[in-house]
């Protein structure tokens, strides 16, 4: 990029051997990314640095915390040794050690912000990976997902969805012309499926309130991009398939709540999926087909998706064919495979008449790696030999204290944080047996009252039971409304009309 000094108009990564900047422009950061190498060669304080870079450019930003040391984002960095030296050797850095504006998340609601979602949100072809169904089980959670469109049954949280399965298994009318499909073997094998999610802590993911998208994008008051992690350090490792299966499920649902926006200069949204492989590991080919498509489609809606992985080959190639900018930390290759591996990651690149990529890649230092930017006009930018700018955030992980502190200032703290189980499938079923729902209240905590309460001591006895009755019918009309979208399709419309 010259000699220039960089803003925030570009996405700086370091520098070259000569010290001059590697960026690429802000615009084309929706042409996604890729950031790979072996296990110590430095991935995390670049991704600290990237993450940084679009925060300062008010672009949001979601990753997952896979070794927890991410969120040392959240702290101010104190740079000494080797880092300090690198700095300094970068004096057009600007580097101004500060904390950047990080919310915490955490599925179980230990570390962070509880993180859920709606099994009628995920859809069936998301949950069907997830629960590893085969096709005939697959089928049979097609049917019970449009009997409860049909009959307007909401499918919140498990429970929901075992109270249909139940109920389906007692009234296999309310099938219609799918009740080949929910055979006794399939019925069963759902609910031992459910049961062995919830065993493995699943049943967190699901219910309300659920996550708002427009929570993720709201820039900071001082328009800084808001960086949103996911504490993912357990969950990658006891539930791979529950982390893989709710970014696939957060990428649909950009895809399907976007507007197009065009050519602007800069995303609205950057996402870091660690663990890359994870999304595509063992997952159906039907979802592994509409992921592409939705990579492909979804920078037009200005979300820029950056794979993070140990090696490109754990990609498929159709989505490395996709990917804009490119780091590549040090690889190292013993076996005949891993040296073929590496030559393909090194034609990968556009050759640099300067070095060659295949011997430099065996030889890169912690923090060095080999960039591919895209030029102006889009096309690839030769290879070049990268320093990777230090982060201005703390590199290492925060203290439990440090966690507490920043759980407790969140603007998002007290939206998220008590479950809320409202009426959906499992207590109209159990209503329709005549039996009372269980309350899920928890214990020694008052129930607060519902915004809808709140409305009718306002407004009056009157007004505000009209009220309820109101919202409770426009629920009812979207439990018959939820049509799912690309990635969980049942009609290949959008669920929200």
């Amino acid at each position: 990029m010259g000699d220039e000094m960089p803003d925030s108009s570009q996405l700086v990564i370091g520098a070259d051997l000569a010290g001059s900047p590697i960026a690429q422009a802000m615009r084309l950061a929706n042409r996604h990314g890729l950031v790979a190498g072996a296990t110590g060669t430095g991935k995390t304080v670049t991704l600290q640095r990237l993450a940084e870079a679009f925060s300062d450019a008010g672009v949001a930003v979601f990753a997952a915390d896979i070794k927890g040391d991410l969120c040392g984002l959240g702290a101010a960095g104190n740079p000494q040794g080797k880092i300090a030296e690198r700095i300094a050797g970068m004096p057009w850095l600007n580097h101004q050690p500060q904390a950047y504006p990080v919310t915490l998340w955490d599925i179980h609601g230990k570390s962070g912000h509880p993180l859920r979602t709606t099994l009628s949100e995920m859809g069936p072809l998301l949950l069907g990976s997830l629960l590893e169904l085969t096709d005939s089980q697959q089928s049979a959670l097609y049917a019970a997902f449009k009997v409860a469109d049909r009959e307007g049954l909401l499918l919140l949280d498990l429970k929901d969805l075992k109270a249909l399965l139940n109920h389906l298994r007692d009234h296999p009318e309310l099938l219609g012309d799918d009740a080949a499909l929910m055979t006794t073997g399939s019925s069963q094998a759902l609910l031992r499926r459910l049961a062995t999610l919830e065993q493995q802590g699943a049943e967190a993911l699901f219910g309300e309130p659920a996550l708002q998208l427009e929570d993720i994008l709201q820039p900071t008051a001082e328009g800084r991009g808001r960086i949103h992690l996911l504490d993912a350090s357990r969950l990658v490792h006891e539930a791979p398939k529950v982390y893989a299966t709710f970014l696939l499920w957060l990428l649909a649902e950009l895809f399907e709540q976007l507007p197009e926006r065009g050519d602007a200069d800069k995303p609205l949204l950057a996402l870091f999926f660690d663990e890359a492989h994870l999304l595509f590991a063992g997952t159906p080919q039907a979802l592994r087909d509409r992921l592409e498509q939705v990579v492909r489609l979804i920078r037009s809606k200005g979300v820029g998706v950056y794979f993070v992985t140990q090696s490109p080959g754990d990609l498929p190639d159709d989505v490395l064919a996709q990917l804009g900018l490119r780091v590549q930390h040090g690889l190292r290759a013993f076996t005949a495979k891993e040296q073929k591996s590496l030559r393909a990651v090194a034609e990968g690149f556009r050759p640099n008449p300067a070095f060659d990529a295949l011997s430099v890649l065996t030889e890169l230092g912690i923090g060095e790696a080999l960039v591919g930017t895209l030029q102006d006009k889009g096309t690839p930018a030769m290879v070049q030999r990268v320093l990777v700018a230090p982060p201005q955030s703390r590199i290492g992980p925060l203290t439990e204290t440090e966690r507490t502190l920043l759980i407790a200032g969140s603007p998002f703290k007290g939206r998220y944080d008590k479950p809320i189980d409202r009426e959906s499938a499992y207590e109209v079923l159990m209503g329709r047996k005549g039996l009372a729902p269980e309350p899920e209240s928890v214990p020694g905590k008052p129930e607060e009252p519902s915004f809808t309460d709140k409305a009718g001591e306002f407004l009056g006895t009157a007004a505000g039971q009209a009220l309820k009755s109101a919202m409770r019918q426009a629920a009812n009309q979207l439990g018959r409304q939820l049509v799912r979208g690309l990635m969980g399709s049942l009609l290949g419309g959008s669920k929200r009309r």
